[in-house]
């Protein structure tokens, strides 16, 4: 291995040493200087967002320090390094993460409180920021937080979205998307670093050009450029030195405006330009429903992906000048199908830039990635036309297209010549319209697949890519999810995480495993006691939000029922829904009844072009509108949406929750980590086996979860032999009566038929089997309810599930991937200067 001598050691020394440290200086005075320096505020003129934004500041500088450090320790012992690929990062708010990171949270409560202001009040200031949706993106940064936490020599990478997925709001009942302009007021956390900016190439035409010695190479020529400009997050390890970086890419028009037009008075077209560059990094995930849409998701992928890998060679080349050397020192984890595109462009740069052969070039690209597929739902194993591809990315597809000809060239030589075989693992799709196949590309092109969950893994191997999983046996491999403590427990929770800490110490903050200790409390009638006194301190905090944001008042004995995630069919919000109504009717035919009261509590957003799962949304609202101004149903029963669904939104319901709602149809849900946070504040799951539920299940034990319906293989051999809905609709009197109300407009009689897509569907298809689980899941509820009369039985199980939740650590998931995938090991920082990396 050879390995430059740069002199590092001696070279771009900042001027803070150790001794000089700006962590000798008060965060009272950092903060005072900002609001009075960089925001040039005195105390007539300071607000609330003032101080918030001061702190960020003051404690910003304190982590730039050690962020300065943690580089340089990497840049002098030169360790084999992880890039996090995600277009992705779902963050929620910083501040009070960052100040129980760096262990600074008393001190600027106290700080703030001679001031005149509340730590918890300010901290309600910062806006969610707006790079993530769903479950892939929550679990990219809590990837973060446990690569930082455990040391580890890794980089996240993804765009700086100027607007989120989009605000939801609630209008007669549908949702309706506005923009998300999250950095409207600025973000106090990200850096802008001037000197790092990459031309990414679009469009254009590939030349074939020819050596005077006979050879050839190709030149991608007259392409649409735009620049990448690095923006840095500094993203700090618990109670460790180490500081990590995500770095986001925006961009940025290769020349503002054309002078010309300008001077012509032609001034649109002048700025149209320009205009068209920055609008890649404009929104998440821009609607792709129109040709134009699925051309600008395509260039968001590549564009941050072609900016990333030059980044990350030129960091390699500063101590390196052997390629041979670049899987030793890099490995690049794609989180899941969106930065796949990175395979053909790695190779982009070794053949036609770096001048390598086509087979050295292949190993050290597939010795290089390794790959996540994080979903079996097909619509979101990704597939790109072949014209958009071409035209977007005409040399990439060359480049594709002769990986897939030596791969399937190969698989005929070693595995199987036939047809349908080879359809199925081809590259590119056949028919008329040709498609580039992504999660095919990705694991030809790697050295690793991993799925998320146990039950996830077996049917990728078995079902999904069980002819890949002949070819490359020890490729495919497990690594559950997990979810960071930090944010979803003591962060989340602190009222519970003070009374665990009180009986085991604050160790299991980065050590979950030791909540097992909590046991040991379980039979202790006062420990139980205040187990529940925290459960309602939470459950009045949600309280006053919703009487706040819906309006309606919830009883505070009633089982919080929730839940909470992104709307699809598969994850079954409208079963919960028909759950509902069914408790409804028991009401109506004898109000009198005596029941469990319960709150259901919906949150989530649908895609904008999703129309079915909008729907749903719309269903939910419906039946709330009934039953919460019904007055026999009283306080017995409420069913509340909360809008605009976010991680911040997540640590106020989630801590609150009695019952967590787990109930995809069995064998579509990969993992899940709602479930994990869930359980982890006390809430009990009921849920399907699927995803991690499974292996929630075998940790907390079987009588403290909830499971019914359909295991993955009963969904696969009913579909088989013909599911017929109308089957169980007709026999079952309950289901019938509920699915009538809703088709014959009770809960929508201003707009009757609205819901007739909605009934059709699950009447001739029903895809998702609502219809086959309703039973089981009617009945699973009712014993739910019993149980949660015994509170005292119910606190036991409550305790049970955190205290056997260890497992479920991000943590021990990065751990994994650390040893069994990436091969890196952590590093501890050593004092002295620090340099820029």
């Amino acid at each position: 291995m050879t390995k430059k001598n740069n002199g590092a050691k001696n070279s771009n020394s900042i001027f803070f040493t150790d001794k000089e440290d700006v962590e000798s200086f008060s965060i009272s005075n950092q903060f005072a200087e900002h609001l009075e320096v960089t925001l040039v505020k005195d105390r007539i003129t300071v607000t609330k967002d003032d101080a918030y934004y001061a702190l960020s500041l003051a404690i910003r500088d304190r982590m730039v320090r050690r962020w300065l450090r943690t580089q340089r320790e990497y840049h002098i012992k030169d360790p084999k390094r992880v890039y996090y690929l995600s277009l992705e990062y779902l963050m929620g708010r910083l501040l009070g993460n960052v100040l129980i990171n760096l262990d600074y949270y008393d001190e600027c409560r106290e700080i703030l409180k001679k001031d005149g202001y509340n730590l918890e009040e300010i901290k309600e200031y910062e806006h969610d920021m707006g790079l993530g949706n769903g479950g892939l993106g929550r679990l990219a940064a809590c990837y973060l937080d446990s690569m930082a936490t455990l040391q580890l020599p890794a980089f996240g990478y993804g765009i700086r979205y100027e607007y989120g997925i989009f605000t939801q709001e609630i209008e007669n009942g549908y949702q309706v998307e506005y923009a998300d302009y999250w950095l409207q007021n600025g973000n106090p956390w990200d850096i802008l670093r001037r000197s790092l900016q990459y031309r990414v190439k679009f469009y254009g035409r590939v030349e074939k050009k020819v050596y005077p010695d006979g050879t050839y190479y190709f030149d991608w020529v007259d392409t649409d450029d735009v620049l990448a400009v690095a923006y840095d997050v500094p993203v700090p390890g618990y109670k460790v030195k180490n500081v990590n970086n995500l770095r986001l890419w925006q961009a940025k028009a290769v020349s503002d405006f054309e002078f010309s037009d300008f001077n012509r008075g032609n001034y649109v077209e002048a700025v149209a330009k320009k205009n068209d560059s920055e609008t890649i990094s404009k929104v998440l995930y821009p609607n792709d429903t129109y040709v134009e849409g699925k051309f600008l998701r395509l260039k968001q992928q590549y564009f941050f992906v072609s900016a990333t890998l030059q980044d990350i060679i030129r960091k390699f080349k500063i101590n390196h000048d052997n390629w041979e050397d670049f899987p030793e020192k890099v490995c690049i984890q794609l989180n899941d199908t969106h930065p796949v595109v990175a395979i053909p462009e790695l190779m982009r740069i070794l053949i036609d830039q770096e001048k390598m052969g086509w087979e050295k070039a292949w190993d050290i690209t597939t010795r290089t990635f390794a790959y996540t597929n994080h979903t079996v739902v097909p619509e979101a194993l990704e597939e790109w036309n072949e014209s958009i591809f071409g035209e977007l990315l005409p040399r990439h597809l060359q480049i594709v297209y002769e990986i897939n000809r030596r791969f399937l060239e190969d698989v005929k030589k070693n595995y199987t010549t036939d047809e349908k075989t080879l359809e199925k693992l081809s590259i590119i799709s056949s028919g008329q319209e040709k498609r580039v196949r992504m999660a095919n590309l990705a694991i030809v092109g790697t050295f690793a697949v991993n799925g998320v969950a146990e039950l996830h893994t077996k049917i990728l191997k078995k079902r999904i890519f069980p002819d890949f999983h002949i070819i490359y046996p020890k490729k495919f491999l497990c690594v559950t999810n997990g979810i960071t403590p930090r944010r979803w427990i003591r962060a989340a929770n602190p009222e519970l995480s003070k009374l665990i800490t009180s009986k085991i110490g604050e160790e299991w903050v980065k050590d979950l495993s030791q909540l097992r200790e909590l046991e040991i409390f379980v039979d202790d009638a006062a420990f139980r006691r205040k187990w529940r006194e925290v459960k309602m301190y939470n459950r009045r905090l949600l309280i006053d939000y919703i009487k706040n944001e819906n309006g309606i008042d919830v009883n505070p004995d009633s089982i919080f029922d929730v839940q909470v995630k992104r709307f699809h069919e598969y994850k079954r919000q409208l079963l919960n829904v028909l759950h509902v109504i069914t408790l409804y009717n028991r009401i109506k035919d004898n109000p009198k009844i005596k029941m469990v009261p319960r709150t259901v509590i919906f949150g989530g957003k649908a895609a904008p072009a999703y129309f079915a799962a909008k729907m749903v949304i719309k269903l939910i609202n419906s039946v709330a509108d009934v039953v919460n101004n019904d007055p026999d149903v009283g306080d017995k029963l409420k069913v509340i949406f909360l809008k605009n669904y976010s991680v911040t939104l997540a640590e106020k319901i989630i801590p609150a929750s009695d019952l967590s709602e787990q109930i995809s149809v069995a064998g579509l849900e990969a993992s899940g980590t709602g479930n994990m946070k869930f359980a982890a504040n006390g809430a009990l799951t009921i849920g399907t086996m699927d995803g991690a539920n499974i292996e929630i299940l075998e940790e907390v034990g079987e009588e403290n979860i909830f499971i019914f319906g359909l295991l993955a293989d009963e969904v696969v051999e009913l579909k088989s032999k013909g599911y017929n809905p109308r089957k169980y609709y007709e026999s079952n009197p309950s289901l019938k009566r509920v699915i009538d109300m809703i088709a014959s407009n009770y809960f929508n009689p201003k707009e009757p038929g609205i819901f007739n897509d909605m009934i059709n569907g699950l009447m001739n298809v029903d895809y998702y089997c609502v219809f086959t689980d309703y039973k089981s899941y009617i009945e699973t509820q009712d014993r739910v309810a019993n149980e949660f009369l015994n509170q005292e039985e119910w606190t036991k199980k409550s305790i049970y599930n955190v205290a056997r939740i260890g497992k479920f650590s991000s943590d021990r998931a990065v751990s994994e991937y650390a040893k069994k995938i990436w091969n890196v090991k952590p590093v501890k920082l050593n004092n002295g200067n620090s340099t820029f990396d």
